[in-house]
């Protein structure tokens, strides 16, 4: 009881404090198709979920969808993984066909969108497309409307900015922008990671 009552006290009161389990409630209900949900996860609004392959989330990860719904896809076969302490804005949108993997503590902004898949070919619209992994190594950040295309990898500590199209890898510790998305400048990575 007295672990209750010191939660209380840290959230500021019993409405904050039920408007924060609420969140974890919510996130039980909202996410219950997947196949791992982690501990303190939480759900700000209503995502739409899809999972019809493996779609594992992990500790502590925030996915809002108050302003606008957020999307989580797995397709037959495909993976979604989201590590541990990791935000996703309003209006992502996130689809595995083959693999879809973001690490711990990255951030993910309004109207993002990650596709391993094309849906159809180029030259022949009735035909699928190969899909190829989209991997987000700890600690990055995707500005609004970022779109991250099949067969990127983006490096630890990178930050993509707003509206940059991210059709190739792109480093560790790095700045990226643009269309297509090109190393802005690099940058020291924090301390934890040269421990």
């Amino acid at each position: 009881m007295a672990g209750i009552v010191d939660s209380i006290r840290a959230q500021g009161g019993l409405w904050p404090f039920l408007k924060v389990l609420w969140t974890i409630i919510s996130a039980r209900i909202y996410l219950r198709s997947c196949s791992r949900l982690g501990k303190m996860v939480r759900t700000c609004g209503k995502p739409r979920v899809g999972n019809m392959g493996a779609m594992e989330i992990g500790d502590k990860t925030i996915i809002f969808s108050m302003t606008v719904r957020s999307e989580l896809a797995t397709h037959p076969g495909g993976r979604l993984e989201i590590g541990s302490n990791v935000f996703i804005n309003y209006g992502a949108s996130i689809s595995a066909h083959q693999l879809v993997r973001i690490g711990d503590r990255c951030q993910i902004s309004t109207y993002a969108i990650m596709m391993d898949n094309d849906y159809h070919q180029v030259g022949d619209r009735t035909q699928p497309s190969e899909s190829k992994p989209i991997i987000l190594e700890d600690n990055v950040w995707l500005g609004a409307r970022v779109i991250v295309l099949k067969g990127v990898t983006i490096g630890r500590n990178s930050v993509i900015g707003a509206g940059s199209v991210v059709t190739k890898d792109i480093p560790p510790n790095c700045l990226a922008g643009g269309i297509p998305a090109r190393v802005i400048k690099t940058f020291d990575p924090p301390e934890s990671d040269q421990a």
